[in-house]
């Protein structure tokens, strides 16, 4: 299964491309006076045409008394001043996909509404602050919302950009000056559309902070150590660098595929040793590891009302499983509600029995508290068989919990119907940080994503306050993952996927990691991972990015090969070197964060649940990364990538 092959980045052409069939021969006339707008744009004046009418007039024609008169003066009915062409996108991926002419001739403009269905408009000055939102107006047949949903795409060297508005639109400018004007004031209604701001130098320094003032200008940031990255401490000298192709000749080959026992399939907890473990309504079915995927039916674990059934505590369905103590245990976690991230504690369940030998509280202080999220003290410490800490977060609180007692011993859970997890380090604010979601480095560094957009790096040691705080975009994040080495961290919002260069060179000339201590005032840019406007319309305006990871290692010296995130019915997989790489052409003639396009999308029947790549260990020799794991509420499904056998 390979990439998306949509039309959409090929060069507009009226010669290509028509309204309809039915229209073809008038095209080939019309497009003289408006496809090759760059050699010929109408400068037809209202000048001109009132010179022509008083003509008209001197010659002093009758006309009959029915006829009506053409109105004096005359003017044209586009305003020349934001001229472009506009061109729907039809037939979606198919062989058939075209762009077709929606308007020869039509204008843009921007205005503040108070109300997207109402017809009252407004300039930048009329409202107050706050007040109203900036509105994207084109012709008679686009009116959207500035917004990250409209996956606005820029195309500099054919003065072209395309976007989303209930079909996949794009608008052909007719000079490079107008082109990069409508840029410009877009991203500039983007700024205040998302923070109630107008875009001044002042705001952005207010938003971003003077050491991030490279996220707002990114054409002055430092790139140079996206380019580093590999290179000095960090790079390992038994390890030659591996080449990678500019674009990947390797398909993605479907190898397994498995019903899931019970249906429902909630979470999907992949093992580094020998088994992996599907979690669904009713219960959690064992599946086995093998270089070419997961299957294979094993044991299978059914909940019912006596262990993890629905009960007044919470809704009786896992959304979160946590693999411990060298994968022969897992931690399963419920939300209080249906809809609800929160949970008031865990269940522990033994996979050698096959039984769930407790029920866990969250408490501190001796009052009962709740978890939005749990993960390992580290990345690769599930694989410890005496692990017994690991870390858990909620809206405004980072902690490790430990099934000891403060004694370090060892509770006897057998006598007690709810054994209280103890609260070993931690923090718990006071307000504002509106936490979401977690993950851990191979040290055990934490990166933690917010609802404000903001990523917050901290030291496994110190938990009380950030080492980095790297500003939001706008977006909430949703899901984070982190490399084994820290390297780089990946924010995962609705829209778009953020990727971030945690490597600075600290005042002695070291290289360290954001996790380690202050980045300073060089901050790279971070980099967007999107879909193209067609394969966002394509996934629907209903579903959004979730769950993005990296290739999965934990082994130092080893660097993660591929990222991968699920958006609806599509498994979407980035190359990571392609990413880091500055000189990549999905960057050349961007204005604005660098986004990258190039990805390849396995695309399943129903909408996915998640999709991971298997450890590394089971990557064969002459293939460039392990299985990908894809599961749906029904199936799921093992893919390889392509290479002799």
């Amino acid at each position: 299964m390979g990439g998306s092959q949509s039309r959409e980045g090929l060069e507009l052409s009226d010669s290509e491309y028509s309204d309809d069939d039915e229209e073809e021969e008038e095209e080939e006339q019309d497009s003289e006076d408006y496809a090759d707008a760059e050699d010929r744009t109408p400068q037809v004046s209202a000048k001109t045409l009132d010179d022509v009418d008083s003509r008209l007039q001197a010659l002093k024609l009758k006309y009959p008394k029915n006829s009506v008169p053409s109105p004096s003066p005359r003017k044209p009915n586009v305003d020349l001043r934001n001229a472009v062409k506009l061109y729907l996108h039809i037939g979606g991926n198919t062989p058939k996909a075209k762009w077709v002419v929606s308007e020869k001739l039509s204008f843009y403009k921007f205005v503040k509404m108070l109300k997207i269905d109402s017809e009252d408009e407004y300039d930048g000055d009329e409202l107050g602050r706050g007040e109203g939102f900036w509105v994207l107006k084109v012709g008679k047949k686009i009116k959207v919302r500035v917004s990250t949903e409209m996956q606005m795409k820029y195309f500099g060297d054919q003065r072209r950009v395309d976007f989303v508005d209930g079909g996949v639109w794009a608008l052909k400018f007719f000079t490079d000056e107008e082109y990069r004007s409508f840029v410009t004031k877009f991203q500039d209604c983007l700024f205040e559309n998302v923070y109630g701001l107008r875009p001044t130098e002042e705001n952005k320094v207010k938003i971003y902070g003077k050491d991030f003032l490279g996220w707002a200008k990114p054409e002055e940031s430092d790139d140079s150590m996206w380019e580093d990255a590999d290179d000095g401490v960090w790079k390992n000298p038994e390890k030659r660098p591996v080449e990678y192709p500019e674009t990947e000749s390797q398909d993605l080959l479907k190898e397994f595929e498995e019903a899931a026992t019970g249906g429902g399939i909630q979470s999907l907890a992949l093992g580094a040793l020998d088994n992996s473990f599907l979690v669904s309504d009713s219960g959690v079915q064992v599946v086995k590891n093998f270089s070419h995927g997961i299957h294979g039916k094993g044991v299978y674990v059914k909940f019912d009302d006596r262990n993890v059934g629905s009960s007044a505590e919470n809704s009786g369905t896992p959304k979160k499983a946590l693999l411990m103590r060298g994968e022969t245990n897992m931690m399963l976690m419920s939300p209080l509600k249906e809809g609800k991230l929160q949970s008031p504690g865990l269940f522990q369940l033994d996979i050698e029995t096959g039984k769930i030998v407790t029920n866990w509280k969250f408490e501190k202080d001796g009052a009962d508290i709740t978890m939005k999220d749990i993960t390992s003290d580290a990345k690769g410490s599930q694989l410890d068989p005496s692990e017994t800490t690991f870390l858990g977060l909620d809206d405004n609180r980072l902690c490790q919990w430990d099934m000891r007692d403060r004694k370090g011993m060892v509770q006897k859970i057998a006598n007690s119907s709810s054994p209280v997890l103890n609260w070993t380090q931690g923090h718990q604010f006071s307000r504002g940080t509106n936490f979401q979601c977690f993950a851990t480095a191979g040290d055990g560094s934490i990166v933690v994503g917010s609802l404000d957009g903001k990523i917050r790096l901290y030291s496994r040691t110190s938990m009380r306050q950030a080492k980095t705080a790297f500003p939001g975009l706008g977006s909430p994040i949703t899901s984070v993952d982190v490399t084994y080495d820290g390297k780089w961290v990946l924010g995962t919002t609705d829209t778009y996927l953020i990727l971030i260069c945690t490597l600075f060179t600290d005042k002695d000339g070291k290289t360290k990691t954001g996790f380690s201590g202050r980045m300073g005032n060089k901050i790279p840019a971070p980099r967007l991972l999107k879909l193209t406007p067609v394969d966002a319309h394509l996934a629907g305006a209903d579903n959004k990015f979730h769950a993005g990871h990296f290739s999965w290692v934990t082994e130092s010296g080893k660097q993660e090969k591929h990222l991968v995130a699920t958006v609806g019915k599509f498994s979407v997989i980035w190359n990571f070197q392609q990413v880091k790489n500055s000189a990549h052409h999905c960057y050349q003639n961007q204005q604005g964060l660098k986004s990258c396009y190039c990805y390849k999308i396995v695309l399943k029947d129903e909408s996915i649940i998640e999709s991971r790549f298997m450890h590394d260990k089971y990557a064969l020799d002459n293939s460039p990364e392990a299985p990908l794991v894809v599961a749906t509420p029904m199936k799921v499904t093992s893919f390889s990538m392509s290479g002799k056998r």
